[in-house]
């Protein structure tokens, strides 16, 4: 088999989610798992529509989920010359013709066909054949290109999700590849650049199904075998619809300013329509070492934030802590805090990553509990009165006592609060309980010996003296 070639070809008329991008992963996954190329393209032939800003969302989400493109991205708006040039060859081969039915004509055309419950279609009138006379060419009208679409027969693929599909040639009319001002149509586009890039393996949204056989066809027409097609069910919102801007979806760059691992977005998505077994969390390395076509889902796939949120849950805990100190540090940046010296460079922060990242979905959530080392967070007073009593103030303040000389580490601060308990004959909750909530502004945290260890003492001691 010839080297594998995919693209991804998205449209910048919008920003890009979740159920777009899951269409680069794919073929970016098929890629790199059958050490092939994976292209980028952008279609921006929708001039009025297109922006630069949604160019950049959709290249720094790929970047951000490590979906490198190793060609591109070509520009659709680049590479008119080339379309333009294959449109002429053609032409001069008899493959398109102008047609000059002005819109009026085609509408007119169309409300008979529905009157007569027939398909509304292009009837060929301006189509040449042997012995057809056409109708004279109208006065200062530009035609459109049609091509002559096969007559007879049938298209026939056997996509990878979808198996066998045939369309009977008799259902497709001749389609229009040029406007009257010459700029070349979608569809045509698209066909020119799978056939100039090589593209064996097209794998996209099945809204491109009614598109599949049109290409074929112009393919075959230019002396081209068409690329093998998979065509991936929809991805859904949460109430069962279509996810699209309108209905909530976020930029796919949302996902990381709320903290989630990158690894987590890829290792969800994948599984969004394709599995490997019963494997619900992955690495990146697993998925290329695993994909494949055969397993691509033939249902649509539902967007659920609660199982999104178990997964990043997975990949926090195991993520390298040093790594997820680099990503606080960038959170505490981008929400504006300053971190005190101790927590700008060396090993504390990693640590204190090490210690939460369990109870945590994202880098937000661990910078959340983290922020009481950056700053004095005060519990709610009235929780505060019913853990600090007459009966557990004076086991806070003997506690205070002893920390002042220990050793400061987790073994010597245990040995600490053991002490303090035995001599005030309380269990450890109503000790830990009330020390929490003094030092860290919460009564939930892990062990409190080991979350004491990470605070400076005199820090520690300060917050106890409230006591």
């Amino acid at each position: 088999m010839s080297q594998v070639r995919t693209r991804f070809a998205p449209s910048p008329t919008g920003f890009i989610h979740l159920g777009n991008i899951r269409s680069a992963l794919y073929p970016w996954a098929f890629a790199r798992a059958n050490n092939g190329v994976f292209i980028l393209r952008i279609e921006d032939t929708d001039v009025e529509r297109s922006s630069q800003e949604a160019v950049d969302v959709i290249l720094e989400g790929m970047q951000w989920l490590g979906l490198n493109h190793d060609e591109g991205p070509y520009y659709q708006m680049q590479r008119m010359d080339r379309y333009k040039e294959v449109l002429q060859q053609m032409l001069d081969q008899g493959l398109v013709y102008p047609c000059y039915m002005s819109t009026a004509e085609l509408d007119a055309l169309r409300e008979r066909q529905m009157a007569n419950k027939e398909k509304p279609r292009y009837d060929g009138t301006w189509r040449p054949e042997p012995g057809k006379t056409l109708p004279p060419v109208p006065e200062g009208v530009k035609p459109v290109l049609r091509f002559k679409n096969p007559q007879g027969g049938s298209v026939v693929w056997d996509d990878k999700v979808k198996g066998r599909i045939e369309i009977s040639n008799d259902e497709l009319d001749d389609l229009v590849i040029a406007r009257p001002d010459g700029t070349p149509t979608y569809n045509f586009c698209v066909v020119v650049d799978d056939m100039d890039m090589g593209i064996t393996h097209v794998i996209r949204g099945d809204d491109h199904v009614n598109n599949t056989p049109r290409q074929i066809n112009i393919l075959r027409a230019l002396g081209q075998e068409p690329p093998v097609y998979a065509h991936l069910p929809t991805v859904l919102n949460e109430q069962g619809e279509k996810m699209s801007k309108r209905h909530g979806a976020k930029a796919v760059t949302q996902y990381r300013d709320e903290g989630y691992l990158s690894d987590a977005i890829v290792n969800y998505l994948a599984r969004l329509g394709w599995s490997h077994g019963d494997d619900e969390i992955f690495s990146r390395q697993q998925l290329v070492e695993w994909f494949n076509l055969d397993h691509l889902g033939k249902s649509a796939g539902q967007f659920d934030e609660a199982k999104l949120r178990w997964v990043a849950q997975q990949h926090m805990k195991t993520a390298d802590d040093a790594m997820l100190a680099g990503l606080v540090r960038e959170q505490f940046a981008r929400h504006g805090v300053t971190l005190p010296a101790a927590l700008q460079t060396g090993d504390k922060l990693t640590a204190l990553c090490a210690l939460f990242k369990d109870r945590c979905a994202t880098t937000v959530e661990l910078m959340e509990w983290l922020t009481m080392y950056v700053q004095h967070l005060h519990a709610p007073a009235e929780e505060l009165a019913a853990q600090l009593t007459d009966v557990t103030r004076p086991a806070v303040q003997a506690l205070a006592k002893r920390l002042e000389s220990v050793s400061w580490e987790k073994e010597a601060i245990s040995q600490a609060i053991k002490d303090t308990l035995k001599e005030a004959g309380l269990k450890m909750p109503q000790l830990a309980i009330p020390v929490r909530l003094l030092v860290c502004g919460r009564s939930q945290t892990p062990s409190v010996d080991a979350v004491l260890a990470l605070f400076e003492r005199e820090d520690v001691l300060a917050r106890l003296a409230r006591a």
